[in-house]
């Protein structure tokens, strides 16, 4: 797994430096969300080599493509907030899936190894709250029988910016805690109650890395390529889990995304023995009636692309890729609700 991240990385710096070199192709732009950013740089690669298609995206945050693409500055916006039917209406987008991850709670704790130690939501949410404010707290001693952990305070990392991570990790937490709820709330941004924040999911990887007794949280393909120890979390039926493939394939088994307003399928805190708690799907965000129709075009296109090609290089790097039958919907929601001049921007 470290050689597929790293190959990730070192394909994305390749592909951003390819992007000075003069071609008569159009240049896309996008911004938003850094929880898919070794998806979207593999696929923007591998698209740019087969089409000469060129992709510059901005891992920016979730809220920051929001902005953009509200400002028209960008051809997509990348969120992994759902805007609500109402909040896409009045911004004249569109939006739609292209992957499935997972959130995971990653330490930094000596001798503790990946998946060892275990959190309940109660607990998880108590550690953020800054209600529990050492490791050697009963509370989580009691759910790791013979796990040596140290009497030692802990540090919370979260996010400094405007996160649809963030938004994906507090709806779980306000889903299952009523003090959270109380609290903090939601959102891509909340009044964090305790600790420290860091940019983007590679802020929070590198200050848990370098701090001691430290515990954050990032999307899995962040936790893999910086070494860190993820945890188990307990599911809604009270299972203990690890963040994976199979998990959050759980965890989005009853997704019904043509149903949903906007497409804007939730899916923490999910049923089922295997499913992962915290997982969350990933969207684009396009005009419905773009002003630059040749860029339009591109931006489908490539995500069209991306769909039919991209599964195997989604699995690779820990996502869950969108099935068939729901990025179908998707098609023929572009081909009703993306218009250039009067006329469907998208058709097969």
């Amino acid at each position: 797994m470290k050689k597929i991240v790293m190959t990730v990385i070192a394909l994305s710096l390749a592909f951003w430096a390819f992007e000075g070199v003069s071609s008569a192709a159009t240049l896309i732009n996008g911004a938003g969300a850094t929880f898919p950013y070794p998806l979207y740089s593999k696929w923007s690669y591998e698209y740019n080599k087969e089409t000469g298609q060129k992709m510059n995206y901005q891992s920016i945050g979730s809220g920051g493509g929001i902005q953009q693409i509200k400002a028209k500055t960008v051809d997509f916006g990348a969120s992994d907030a759902p805007l609500t039917a109402k909040e896409l209406d009045e911004a004249g987008l569109a939006q739609f899936p292209m992957a499935i991850g997972g959130v995971v709670p990653v330490v930094n704790l000596a001798g503790v190894k990946p998946g060892e130690l275990k959190l309940a939501p109660d607990v998880l949410a108590d550690i953020f709250l800054g209600r529990i404010t050492k490791w050697s707290d009963t509370r989580v001693s009691s759910l790791n029988p013979g796990l040596a952990l140290p009497d030692a305070a802990i540090t919370v990392v979260h996010r400094a910016d405007g996160s649809g991570t963030t938004w994906i990790f507090t709806n779980y937490l306000d889903k299952v805690s009523a003090d959270w709820h109380k609290k903090a709330g939601f959102g891509k941004d909340v009044n964090w109650p305790a600790g420290v924040g860091g940019k983007g999911n590679e802020g929070v990887a590198t200050f848990v890395k370098r701090m001691k007794n430290s515990i954050g949280y990032v999307e899995l393909a962040y936790a893999l390529q910086n070494k860190l120890t993820h945890t188990k979390l307990q599911n809604r039926d009270k299972a203990f889990v690890e963040p994976s493939i199979e998990s959050f394939m759980a965890a989005g088994a009853a997704a019904d995304w043509k149903k949903t307003p906007g497409h804007g399928v939730i899916l923490t805190d999910q049923n089922g023995a295997d499913a992962w708690p915290i997982a969350g799907a990933t969207f684009i965000l396009v005009p419905k009636n773009p002003a630059n129709c040749e860029n339009a075009k591109a931006v489908l296109k490539f995500f069209d692309w991306s769909y039919r090609n991209g599964a195997a290089m989604a699995r690779a790097l820990d996502y869950v890729p969108i099935p068939k039958d729901v990025y179908g919907v998707m098609e023929e929601a572009w081909a009703a609700e993306i218009k250039c001049n009067g006329q469907a921007a998208w058709a097969k």
